[in-house]
């Protein structure tokens, strides 16, 4: 079997903190290059290329240097033992055994543990719960929206910390209520949040629900199949609490619209794209990649990436000429993660400066975060905003989900954010 495996560090990925991850890889050939995360993070001036290692001058705040080093030794030998397990039995796709296999945490592997298992269980069909996640993540790749995979991988995430702090191996048998409720705990009070420049432990009530919606889902479509046999999985609820968050009335997009962005040529394209996102209601994976089709007249058509659904948009003045503005400059469509950055400066240059007050649940606990208002505002803003603003201006709640896309009411009200002084204004 053909192989390499290389240390490398992903220069073109840098983290707010300045930190890239370290990986190992694993080309089986030019199409099959998996990348193993090793879960170690430094700046990219400390990594030393040609020895492949940490350099020893490596601040202390990201690790001691010499440990890490010794930490990626260990990870190298591991997958280096994967490949011999996958070469020895001849496994059709080493580059998925590899990755469904390796861990961070792992600092040996028992070979003939892995062979073991490998031989009682059919290769094309069973090779463990992680293995059968990566089968089921490449199944679906095709057929749903391109955020989906990034959910189930997150879900493949949350079980291999649980199985790395329980310290035994998560199989379809040990799947039951007690597994179920041990899980929810984990993830609520002992899961250390990933890629945070402050660490953060627990998730909260309605991304645990998310993890365990999207296993439960998994392990249905296992059954369906016919590769594991049924499941008793009463009682593993999907967590869920309605969620405190901000929308921007129309004065305050206004503000926003308007606000002097002479000092900050590079924040206008992010402005516009937010006030259009307000006006339309669209999610940011429709309203950052709208072309030029599917602008006709003062019309939006636009077919859902989420939903496959198409909706038909009226646009306002100030949303055509945004659009216009867009197409004639060809504008290149921004990453979530940067929109999100920039808008927050945005909205403090227009003044949206007043603290709101957010809680949300931890077990019995409430925690409650006060932060100035565009330090909550997400692109998320502007589908909550405009399904508001529409409902406040007293547009049918049917005619406003025709638009949003929504296709039950119960969602579709999940979104309105009404202050007590709009519900009095409303009723008189």
């Amino acid at each position: 079997m053909k192989m390499s495996l290389n240390i490398l560090i992903n220069e073109r990925s840098i983290r707010k903190d300045g930190t890239c991850v370290i990986y190992l890889q694993y080309s089986f050939d030019h199409k099959r290059r998996p990348l193993l995360n090793t879960g170690i993070e430094i700046p990219p001036n400390f990594w030393d290329k040609k020895s492949g290692s940490i350099r020893l001058d490596l601040p202390l705040k990201f690790g001691i240097a010499d440990d890490l080093n010794y930490k990626i030794k260990k990870m190298f030998r591991v997958a280096e033992d994967l490949i011999i397990v996958a070469s020895r039995n001849k496994i059709q796709d080493p580059a998925t055994f590899v990755k469904a296999n390796f861990h961070p945490s792992k600092d040996i592997v028992d070979l003939k543990e892995i062979e073991n298992k490998v031989h009682k269980n059919d290769v094309s069909q069973n090779l463990g719960i992680y293995f059968q996640i990566d089968d089921y993540i490449q199944s679906k790749t095709k057929k749903v929206c391109k955020d989906m995979p990034r959910i189930y991988r997150n879900m493949k995430e949350h079980l291999l910390e649980f199985e790395a702090y329980r310290g035994e191996p998560i199989t379809f048998a040990s799947l039951n209520l007690t597994f179920y409720e041990e899980f929810v705990d984990f993830l609520m009070y002992d899961y250390v949040q990933r890629r945070r420049t402050i660490k953060i432990v627990g998730l909260k009530v309605n991304t645990v629900g998310k993890t365990v919606k999207q296993f439960r889902t998994f392990l249905r479509n296992r059954i369906r199949k016919g590769i594991i046999p049924p499941l008793d999985m009463d009682g593993w609820k999907i967590l869920e609490e309605e969620v405190d968050a901000v929308y921007l009335n129309w004065d305050e997009i206004k503000k926003i619209f308007q606000v002097d962005l002479s000092r900050y040529p590079h924040l206008v394209d992010y402005r516009d794209d937010f006030v259009l996102g307000c006006m339309t209601g669209l999610r940011f994976s429709d309203f950052s990649k709208l072309m030029k089709d599917d602008l006709r007249g003062d019309m939006l058509y636009k077919k859902q990436q989420k939903s496959d659904h198409w909706v038909v948009i009226p646009l306002r003045p100030e949303a055509k000429k945004i659009l216009d503005d867009r197409f004639n400059n060809n504008t290149p469509s921004p990453t979530n993660a940067e929109f999100n950055r920039h808008i927050k400066r945005i909205a403090e240059l227009a003044g949206i400066s007043e603290n709101i007050k957010h809680s949300h649940k931890k077990g019995n606990k409430d925690i409650v975060e006060v932060k100035p208002k565009y330090a909550w505002i997400t692109s998320h803003t502007c589908r909550r905003s405009f399904c508001t603003n529409e409902f406040l201006a007293g547009t049918p709640v049917e005619l406003i989900m025709k638009i949003s896309g929504h296709k039950s009411v119960k969602d579709f009200y999940k979104y309105i954010r009404v202050t007590p002084e709009e519900a009095g204004q409303k009723i008189k």
